[in-house]
């Protein structure tokens, strides 16, 4: 039998014109196709009629470039109609998981490096150009060592001597193809196999032949070829098949080059590959039952599922190309194989499983990081410790009391308390001012950096280190200005807790000379003055710094102050009958001035002593109403600055997480 080529479609010897001169290279002769002689160009489309005029080369290159674009507009023309067969099946996961995995990616490189993404990225594009091709086609790859007799099976199922065999290696040096069917000279194309490497079989009307009809198979060089280009032709050309028919011999059936680069990295592929022991014909007995045996277990630790008993996985099976044994089964298997037509599926099926696979490692996490409740509130009272709102609590409900005690208090002890805060106010304000500051700012960045460093490994527990990593940087970001605006709020706590007591003689220096008074809130934390202001700072009070805020009176204290105003009358009143009488103004009786005096004296301690245990709980509550609004205020910064970059960041590898989980749950390789 003589091979059919893309350049022969067997014109007879009548079917030339009689007017037409043999001589194929006269200029300017015109010339009908499949004259003896005439160079054709293959016509798929049955336009071998049309007439051309064929003046030498520059004829037969338009002629050339002419046939090209016909089979492009051709292919074009018959995958519009059959596309959806392959990959628009109703409920397929192939489009999903693709989907899934072209908007994992899209998420991730902002995140992970480019080398991590190229083998996805890669998956995505081969899909992407498989899709747009005929899916009325199957392309398997016919792969083997030297010596293995691939080429020799090779021909023996395209029923024609296309491929050279013989003792001289390497004997294929470059892919060479055989379509069963017209149709697929852009997947051709895609593999980069020249049209002088192209062939077509000598097909009968057989069933079997009948059932290999869209099969394109393809010769590959020795994968263990001593020429390097041999190998990465065969490695380019895998990369794009639909499926491998593994060509072994008895010899080298277990080579460790074939296992360890091809089938063991390969094995999520056992669906779209053949594996066939060739040469059985040299094998005496059982020994060919045996060898089987061996290369099945081989396959199994290498990782490569065997199809058996209606199992997905490989097929495994022995035959002769020499003398033809088993060859008819493997043409059976193909037949059904092709006509199924789910190959290219199951191909990108398994390449987007493999991806996934590699790209495990920066997307499982192990638990469930993210940020819980209690790191969040334990966050906040780091945040709310390091502003100092517990002691500016205190010196708010110091400041009520105080304000208690000069409304309702003896005005003999506030002239004592502002004579004594006049003596220390100078020296011991300096030194608060300038040995405290420097300690205090230390200790307030310290807690801050402290409270964002544990928030974030709080964050990152389990996470993959390329989202761990953005999640500290995230954390860090948002931190750079968290102190500033900390140090502002404590500012303005401070300000609005001193202007309270301004236009009343003595109210700043007494709170300057108390150690816990609301001089020193604002210092709890950050030294007042040391901050700029910073970006979202909000004033404790909620009015503007500076503005004396009063803390509100109740309704007692008018009563309390006109008890205490009586008091005191009563001793002025007391004093100044009993002077009278010493002087001799009034007439002499005691008993009567003492007693007002006595009253007096005694009364006016003792309103101040029931005003401020009255005080006690409605300073309580004041002193807590400060705290907490200076932690909500803390707390509000430290959640925009820190929480929600973090939380964002934690939302997005949810999201991307979400994605992998789509690529992978659909899988048809169970890997």
């Amino acid at each position: 039998m003589t091979a059919v080529t893309d350049q022969d479609h067997g014109h007879g010897p009548g079917s030339g014109n009689a007017e037409t001169p043999e001589n194929p290279e006269a200029p300017g002769i015109l010339q009908k196709p499949g004259t003896p002689g005439t160079p054709e160009i293959p016509d798929e489309s049955g336009g071998g009629d049309e007439r051309r005029w064929d003046d030498g080369l520059i004829a037969r290159r338009a002629a050339e470039a002419s046939k090209e674009r016909a089979e492009g507009e051709r292919t074009a023309q018959d995958e519009a109609g059959t596309q959806v067969e392959a990959y628009g099946l109703p409920g397929s996961p192939l489009r999903p998981r693709l989907d899934a995995l072209r908007e994992l990616v899209g998420l991730s490189r902002a995140r992970l490096d480019g080398d991590t993404l190229a083998e996805a990225g890669r998956v995505l594009d081969e899909a992407s150009a498989r899709q747009r091709l005929s899916s009325r086609h199957t392309v398997v790859a016919v792969a083997g060592a030297t010596g293995s007799g691939k080429s020799t099976l090779f021909n023996a199922l395209a029923g024609v001597q296309i491929s050279d065999t013989g003792l001289r290696r390497p004997t294929t040096s470059a892919p060479i193809a055989c379509s069963w069917t017209d149709g697929a000279a852009g997947l051709l194309d895609r593999l980069a196999i020249p049209g002088r490497l192209r062939r077509r079989p000598v097909q009968g009307s057989t069933p079997a032949d009948e059932a290999l009809q869209g099969l394109v198979l393809v010769d590959l060089p020795d994968h263990d070829s001593a020429a390097t280009g041999h190998r990465a032709q065969v490695d380019r050309v895998l990369a794009l098949v639909d499926a491998v028919i593994w060509v072994v011999d008895p010899e080298k059936y277990a080579d460790a080059a074939l296992h360890e680069r091809y089938l063991r990295p390969l094995a999520g592929h056992a669906e779209v590959s053949f594996v066939v022991l060739n040469q059985i014909d040299r094998l005496p007995g059982d020994a060919a039952d045996l060898v089987l045996d061996d290369l099945r277990r081989l396959l199994d630790e290498d990782g490569m599922a065997v199809g058996e008993h209606g199992e997905p996985g490989a097929t495994v099976m022995s035959l002769s190309a020499l003398t033809g044994a088993g060859v008819a089964d493997l043409r059976e298997l193909l037949g059904r194989f092709v006509q199924d037509r789910t190959a290219a599926a199951r191909r990108l099926s398994a390449d987007v499983d493999a991806a996934a696979a590699r790209l495990r490692q920066v997307y499982v996490a192990e638990g469930r990081p993210g940020l819980g409740e209690r790191a969040r509130e334990q966050f906040t009272d780091r945040l709310a410790e390091a502003v100092g709102a517990a002691a500016a609590g205190q010196a708010a409900e110091r400041e009520w009391r105080r304000n208690a005690g000069r409304a309702c208090g003896t005005p003999w002890l506030r002239l004592w308390r502002w004579y004594e805060s006049t003596r220390q106010l100078g020296g011991l304000d300096l030194m608060a001012q300038a040995l405290a500051p420097p300690e205090e700012e230390l200790t307030a960045r310290q807690r801050v950096e402290q409270a964002v460093r544990t928030l974030a490994d709080d964050a990152v527990h389990g996470l993959p280190a390329p989202w761990a990593q953005a999640v500290r940087e995230a954390a860090v970001s948002g931190a750079e200005g968290l102190p500033e605006a900390l140090d502002e709020l404590a500012r303005n706590a401070q300000t609005a807790s001193a202007g309270r007591g301004r236009g009343r003689g003595g109210d700043t220096a007494s709170a300057a000379t108390d150690p816990g008074g609301p001089g020193t809130a604002g210092k709890t934390a950050f030294p007042a003055g040391r901050g700029t202001g910073a970006a979202g700072a909000v004033p404790l009070t909620g009015t503007p710094a500076g503005r004396a805020a009063r803390p509100p009176r109740p309704a007692w204290w008018p009563a309390a102050v006109l008890a205490q105003a009586s008091m005191t009358l009563l001793q002025i009143f007391g004093g100044l009958w009993l002077l009278g009488q010493i002087v001799g103004f009034l007439e002499p009786g005691l008993i009567v001035p003492a007693l007002l005096m006595l009253a007096g004296v005694i009364g006016g301690p003792l309103v101040e002593w029931s005003c401020a245990a009255a005080a006690r709980g409605p300073a309580r509550r004041y002193g807590q109403e400060a705290e907490r609004r200076l932690r909500e205020a803390a707390a509000g910064c430290g959640r925009a600055r820190v929480l929600d970059p973090v939380a964002a960041e934690l939302a997005r590898y949810r999201e991307v997480r979400e994605r992998y989980v789509t690529v992978t749950e659909f899988s048809t390789t169970g890997r």
